[in-house]
């Protein structure tokens, strides 16, 4: 009571203080006023991005809330870029329209305001841009004038130039005769309108290392054979060139091809109490190979957000809380697997001369499912192969040490349990023998990736199973099941008198592939609730994506079914 009579005295004897006092009012009323203006606005919410694919110059529309009725200081990034004052075309408080910028990356897209920073949305670039006139087919057509070398082996570089190949690759390619052993006609050649069997340079395995209007360089692919080789664009295909593929240390062969119907199925349920929220589901898709050359989709529904990623099919959908919805997510594959039988020439096999080359680097280092780099693995290595130098030898000891020393495990382990368990226990499932065989050859220098897919058995009845390839120069990948060299039951179509000795180099028809390494995936959102599935049909990271509003749901993933075989050959 001393100080506020102290306080009043002060205000009627000094005018200074009384407008101190006043000033100091002043600026606590409009700090109030502006923390109160501010506490009432929310912050910015995107809902969806339209299109969610798209490309530079073309004009995307945002759709949300609270993002103000003018843009002032607002902002948009797209994957950490801002975009400048001026791409907007227009800013309203639930709608964003601008145009991309030439940079324009994939990636994440937010929203910024005085108020915070939106949730985070995916957005996707186009591999190519439109052009804004129809070129006229008669002179856009790619056109080979020269091949450098006319000869080559197997993961060879060579160059060809000419004209029309177009400024990007985008979904051009480069294809090849193929190594098959028959003459009839196959869905591998019925897919590319050519005459003979053709198997295209493979961007899994980096083949595609340059792309102009009139060069490319590329490696020979793995399961090319001499004949010849046409470029094919969006405007069509060029003519034929003769090329010798040259194999000094022997090459495979593919027979017995089989066309399998497959189909993977995904339900959603929305079990729960929650906002409204957004599920990602990444839905493995079967890869291109040499001994797999076909691999279309057939059927898919609902119609995905991205349908030609390289690994999968994306779908996306929004749930709204606690509606109690279902959805249900169906994929239907034709997929032809031929029969491979190694021919390879063991005293040929030369140690990997270019150890720059990217598919090197790649399948010999370690990753989240190849433990490659683990002191245990590296200590056991050194032992299994010794002084030999001879990749194909090296492999071969690993092989032997695998399948001599370890028992194979008839089911598929569950719980918390790793490869290297496999070390102490001395017994492993499929999934391990696969991983710990490219383990040790990645260990030894040998380029090595897990395979991950299913086996058909004669009723037509599928299992997860998992096997592994190596990579030779000069020859290509060469396909080692371990687990089934090791005894695991399975009962092939073609009878096999020697399991052991078979299933190092050779592979029957009925092994559908559908991760060929490790798919690492990029989360799309921020704080997002992510589920991986461990030891299944597909080696990847992330299998479905939902936002952190999402409170509960739940999934269920069906193992893949054949619904249908065609057998040709």
């Amino acid at each position: 009571m001393k100080s506020l009579k102290l306080y009043v005295q002060l205000l009627k004897k000094y005018p200074l203080a009384r407008i101190l006092t006043l000033a100091g009012i002043l600026v606590l009323f409009f700090a109030f006023s502006s923390f109160a203006r501010r506490s009432s606005r929310k912050k910015p919410e995107i809902v969806s991005i339209a299109p969610p694919v798209s490309s530079p110059g073309e004009t995307v529309t945002i759709h949300g809330e609270n993002f103000g009725s003018e843009r002032a200081d607002s902002f948009v990034e797209i994957a950490g870029s801002r975009i400048t004052s001026s791409g907007y075309v227009s800013w309203t408080d639930k709608q964003i329209r601008l145009v991309l910028p030439q940079t324009v990356e994939d990636g994440l897209v937010t929203v910024q305001t005085s108020v915070g920073k939106s949730n985070p949305s995916f957005f996707a670039r186009q591999s190519g841009i439109p052009v804004a006139v129809r070129q006229n087919p008669r002179t856009s057509l790619p056109i080979i004038r020269s091949v450098e070398p006319e000869k080559a082996e197997p993961g060879e570089t060579i160059v060809i130039t000419g004209a029309n190949f177009g400024n990007v690759r985008a979904s051009s390619q480069v294809y090849f005769s193929a190594n098959r052993s028959y003459t009839n006609a196959s869905a591998a050649q019925r897919s590319t309108g050519q005459s003979g069997v053709y198997v295209s340079a493979n961007e899994m395995d980096f083949d595609y290392e340059y792309w102009s209007d009139s060069e490319l360089h590329v490696r020979v692919p793995d399961g090319a054979a001499t004949g010849s080789i046409y470029v094919q664009t969006a405007n069509g295909m060029s003519r034929n060139q003769l090329f010798t593929v040259e194999y000094k240390s022997g090459r495979s062969s593919y027979s017995s091809s089989r066309t399998y119907v497959v189909q993977v199925n995904a339900d959603i349920e929305n079990r729960g109490q929650g906002q409204d929220s957004r599920i990602t589901l990444y839905i493995p898709r079967p890869p291109v190979c040499a001994s797999q050359p076909v691999a279309n989709i057939t059927e898919v529904s609902p119609e995905p957000l991205i349908k030609n990623d390289i690994h999968d099919i994306i779908q996306q959908i929004d749930i709204s809380g606690g509606d109690g919805s279902k959805q249900r997510f169906s994929q239907v594959f034709a997929v032809e697997v031929y029969a491979v039988t190694s021919g390879i020439d063991s005293r040929q096999v030369k140690r990997y001369s270019d150890r720059q080359r990217l598919l090197y680097s790649m399948f010999t280092s370690s990753d989240s499912c190849v433990p490659s780099s683990n002191p245990a693995i590296i200590q056991l290595v050194q032992s299994v192969v010794g002084r030999e130098k001879n990749p194909y030898r090296q492999a071969k000891l690993i092989y032997e040490y695998l399948i001599e020393n370890f028992t194979v495990y008839q089911e598929v382990r569950a719980g918390n349990v790793t490869v290297l368990d496999m070390l102490e226990l001395k017994y492993g499932d499929a999934y391990d023998f696969s991983v710990m065989f490219t383990a040790l050859c990645r260990a030894a220098g040998i380029p090595a990736l897990p395979v991950s897919g299913i086996l058909v058995e004669d009723n037509a009845t599928t299992r997860n199973h998992w096997w592994a390839e190596v990579y030779f120069d000069g020859y290509g990948w060469f396909p080692v099941d371990p687990a089934l060299g090791a005894g695991l039951n399975f009962t092939p179509q073609q009878e096999i008198s020697n399991k052991a000795e078979f299933y190092f180099g050779n592979m029957d028809n009925q092994h559908i592939i559908f991760s060929r390494g490790w798919t690492q995936i990029k989360p799309s959102l921020l704080n997002s609730k992510i589920v991986y599935r461990p030891r299944t049909y597909a080696l990847q990271s992330v299998w479905e994506e939902a936002s952190d509003s999402m409170l509960n749901y739940s999934s269920l993933w069906n193992n893949p079914t054949i619904i249908g075989i065609e057998q040709i050959h």
